[in-house]
């Protein structure tokens, strides 16, 4: 009898004052980008950011986003920016939202959208390959996405799949010189060390060269 006094006791105190009325559930800020999430801006036009509402627990919490990115964002370069909104909770939970201004030059009306396939002389440190498929598609005039700034060679060559093929953003200028914007390997969480690119109107090649991972050089040409 005792013993099962005992136990009423423990299972009776096992919630303390501390933890009336509280909940375990985690509540975020949810946060609305106003506007569009890819926004187009013409080079040399100001831009406006329309911003970024917040509500948290029903009740609006716009006061408290804080977006950073805006002052990096060069109305005179063409190139992809990033603004970033942020809210956190009074509990110290924190929530973002990302929009893309893509700052372009709509005098570049080339483009490259559609299925390239890798050529002949393209290489790895001089070994040779070749065949293997890339896609590009136009984000903007004058920037487009790339499937694999690698030509293949992880994701469809060695077989490692998608998370290994170097994803990314570039330029074309109106001289045809393609600048590279940003890339990224998931599968190794890292990016080229550097690029470089031209794009020849007169035979519809694509070219260009990656350094990644310091040892490693692809040059890379492509044609539809």
């Amino acid at each position: 009898m005792m013993m099962m006094l005992a136990l009423v006791a423990v299972v009776l105190t096992g919630c303390s004052k501390d933890s009336e009325g509280k909940s375990s559930i985690i509540d975020y800020p949810k946060l609305t980008i106003q506007g569009d999430e890819f926004f187009v801006s013409p080079i040399g036009q100001a831009y406006n950011d329309e911003g970024c509402t917040a509500t948290y627990q029903g009740k609006d919490y716009s006061s408290y986003v804080v977006a950073s990115g805006l002052e990096d964002i060069d109305i005179n370069t063409a190139g992809l920016y990033y603004i970033t909104y942020t809210a956190v909770s009074p509990d110290g939970y924190s929530w973002s939202e990302t929009r893309t201004v893509a700052v372009c030059d709509p005098s570049i009306t080339t483009d490259l959208s559609g299925s390239w396939t890798l050529q002949e002389g393209s290489n790895r440190n001089n070994t040779g390959f070749d065949g293997f498929g890339v896609t590009i598609k136009q984000l903007a005039p004058g920037i487009f996405s790339v499937s694999d700034f690698m030509g293949g060679w992880y994701d469809q060559r060695v077989n490692y799949g998608k998370n290994y093929a170097m994803a990314g953003q570039m330029q074309l200028l109106a001289d045809g010189t393609l600048v590279g914007l940003s890339s990224r390997v998931p599968g190794w969480g890292d990016s080229w060390d550097d690029f470089s690119g031209k794009y020849d109107a007169a035979t519809g090649t694509l070219t260009w060269d990656v350094q990644y991972a310091t040892n490693y050089f692809f040059h890379i040409i492509l044609k539809k």
